[in-house]
């Protein structure tokens, strides 16, 4: 027979069926790789489904965020995942990220501190392959009116309009701006690219009569902020 013959959870030892196993003792007792394999269900005749989630995670270092960012393309890389699973996980991804937003949105809608700047926006940018450079628009009161993506760029460096991002601002009607771009590397250090970046739209801002509150690079893992570091 081929590999490529798939073989049912069913012929698997009961003990190592995440179905029976959450059935028996609660979803909470699956690992990642059981809670995967109890999604995509089957396997190939020379690798049980729960191999396959294992090999996968572990090739992620057992990361969510980094199997996150894998494509369609790399994921069929990988023994046992053809066009069907790689979509599937995909789709499960793109669940945990929506999830995670609107968990999020029901948040008060008010900046305070950057944290509540990378709450906002980490699952959004913090772990995209390419840089983007958000703007929120603030009211007097620091309530978002606002959230534009004004730049998506290579996994390297966007290019940052000035103009557009004071375009965004007056239409809104803001009375305060931050800025936040991501950082694909997952390095948290500022780059000279992004303090001329920051330089330039707090002068601009200035002579509109607008307040700058931060300028936030985020990662999956972290963020690093201009205003709390004295840099604004």
């Amino acid at each position: 027979m081929s590999d490529t013959i798939t073989k049912m959870m069913r012929d698997l030892n009961p003990e190592e069926r995440p179905r029976e196993k959450a059935s028996r003792h609660g979803f909470g007792v699956l690992s990642n790789a059981e809670l995967l394999a109890l999604i995509l269900r089957t396997g190939t005749l020379s690798c049980p489904i729960t191999t396959i989630c294992s090999n996968l995670l572990d090739s992620c270092d057992g990361s969510f965020l980094r199997l996150m960012r894998k494509h369609e393309a790399e994921l069929m890389m990988q023994e046992g995942i053809g066009p069907v699973k790689a979509q599937q996980i995909l789709a499960i991804m793109e669940l945990v990220r929506r999830f995670s937003a609107e968990t999020l949105a029901s948040r008060p809608n008010i900046i305070t501190k950057s944290s509540d700047i990378y709450e906002l926006l980490r699952y959004e940018i913090g772990n995209k392959t390419q840089e983007e450079i958000w703007l929120l628009t603030l009211a007097r009161n620091n309530s978002i009116i606002g959230r534009h993506a004004l730049t998506r760029g290579s996994a390297t460096a966007s290019v940052f309009d000035v103009k557009m991002a004071l375009k965004r601002a007056l239409l809104d009607e803001a009375q305060g701006i931050i800025l936040a771009h991501n950082h694909p590397s997952g390095n948290l250090r500022p780059s000279p690219q992004d303090d001329a970046i920051t330089r330039s739209m707090k002068n601009a801002a200035a002579t509109m009569d607008l307040r700058m509150l931060d300028h936030l690079i985020v990662t999956g893992t972290g963020y690093y902020s201009y205003a709390d570091e004295g840099r604004l």
